[in-house]
This record gives structure tokens, sequence and C-alpha cells, in this order.
């Protein structure tokens, strides 16, 4: 029976999972990942990640914070990280959960995979979790919440590898990527006015002109600096890509710890 993150039976619910190529060192990667102070700052996903404690086999209690508008969301988590193998991999894995009934993730687990190539790293993330908000996730989770994180997650990836690559930092990019929408949704709006006018007037110059500025702002290249989910990998290549690490089998949160329990993920 195939198994799944944390050790339970594999649920209908598909993980996610992200990889980027990263021309990058090793421990350039490792730090701007792992650093509680920097992962924030590159990561859509957490506004604020604070250690709490280590345990003897290296594991670390976290809290963490998720700003919304009118509502930040907070959440506890344990994570371990193996910077030294022998086949010059590093993994960290990580369980979170939080009780805010209005975070749309519940209690869940995931991993990261650093693999080294010839000119830097496969940076890799797969992780899954139990839907939240009640029967309103449930219905969301699939459709709406699960793409729109995968999304989230392989954005904040471009902006690590920018970052990582090119020393652009990630409130730069994410100006660049505000600037970028920005203009094309500019662009489309007076693409939607000039056509309007060209069916009342029958001009065709407005016509053309609408139909031009539509393909300027979904045609037009984006600069390197303008961080993009499309250039990393939503899908494994590989089984072997997607393989959860050994140490998440182990890993225990505080009150597993103190229950002496294993958190159940239900389908």
């Amino acid at each position: 029976m195939r198994r799944k993150f944390g050790g339970e039976k594999t649920a209908k619910r598909k993980p996610i999972y992200v990889e980027a190529r990263i021309r990058a060192p090793m421990e350039r990667v490792w730090t701007l990942s792992q650093d509680p102070d920097l992962h924030p700052q590159w990561d859509l996903r957490f506004s604020r990640i604070v250690p709490l404690h280590h345990d003897d086999a290296g594991a670390v209690d976290f809290r963490y914070e998720f700003r919304l508008p009118l509502h930040p969301i907070h959440g506890t988590g344990v994570s371990l990280g193996t910077r030294r193998r022998g086949d010059g991999q590093a993994t960290s894995v990580l369980k979170f959960d939080t009780a805010d009934p209005l975070s749309p993730i519940g209690q869940g687990s995931g991993y990261w995979r650093y693999i080294p190539t010839d000119d830097g790293l496969r940076f890799i993330t797969g992780y899954n979790y139990q839907p939240g908000m009640g029967s309103i996730g449930r219905t969301l989770d699939p459709t709406v919440i699960r793409p729109a994180l995968g999304w989230a997650t392989a954005l904040s990836f471009d902006r690590l590898r920018l970052w990582a690559e090119e020393n652009v930092h990630p409130r730069k990019s994410r100006n660049r990527w505000f600037l970028d929408a920005g203009a094309r949704t500019g662009l489309l709006l007076i693409a939607g006015a000039l056509l309007g006018k060209s069916r009342k007037n029958q001009s065709v110059l407005a016509g053309l002109s609408g139909i031009a500025l539509s393909l300027a702002a979904f045609g037009s290249p984006t600069h390197w600096t303008v961080p993009r989910a499309h250039r990393c990998l939503r899908s494994a290549p590989d089984s072997a890509s997607a393989r959860v690490p050994d140490d998440l089998a182990g890993l225990k949160t505080t009150a597993e710890r103190e229950c002496g329990t294993q958190p159940n993920i239900k389908d």
C-alpha cells in the first residue's frame, strides 16, 4: 500500500508539488530557506516564523503567522532539517496545525528536498493538509484554495530563485510583479474601452487598436526580474522526485510527543 505524508494511507486529496531549478550554491539556498527571518521574506504562505525550542534530535518547534487584511492566522509546527547526506542531498520536513477556524488549511505535513545539479540544485516541495473552514473549506479546497496555494508556492519559489541567483530581493521582485500586473491590467482596460467604442461607432481603427493592446497585454514578454509561477514545475517528473523523505514519518509535534500519538489526516 502506498504511503503518504506522515505515514498515513494516501488521501484522496492530491498533494501540492512544486519544483524550481536554481543556479546557486546549496549553502545559499539552504540559508535563505531555513533562516526563520529570511524565509517569510520570499514565501507568500508565511508572514512570520518564530522558533520556540530545539529538541535533542534537532527538531524545531515553531509558531507561524499569516497576515490577512482583517485577520492574522496563527499556527504551530515542527520541522527537522538534514543538511549532510551521503548522496549530497539535503532535506527538511515539517508538520503544522492551527486552531484558527478561518484558516483555509488545517493540519498537514510536507517536505523540502534539495538535489544538487551540475549548475546548482533542484529545490522541491511537496505538502498536503486537511482543509480548514469546515464544510465551506472542504467545498472550496479542490477548485479554489488548493490551486491558489499551488500558484502561491510556485511564485514564492521563483522569488527565492531570483534572490539566490541574481540577488533580487523579494521586496523588489514583489513590487515589479505588481507593476507588471498593473500595466497588463491597464492595457486590457484600454483595449476593452476601444473595442466597445469600435462596436458603438463602427470604428475599424478603434477595433484594431483594441485587439493590438489585448495581444500586448497577454503576449508581451515578462522581464526576467518579475517572478512567474510558470517557471516552476507543478508536477513531479518522476516518482523519485515526489518521494517523501523518511524523516517525516518519525517527526512528532509537541502535542504528539506529549500524548504519544500520530495525527490522523482523514480523506
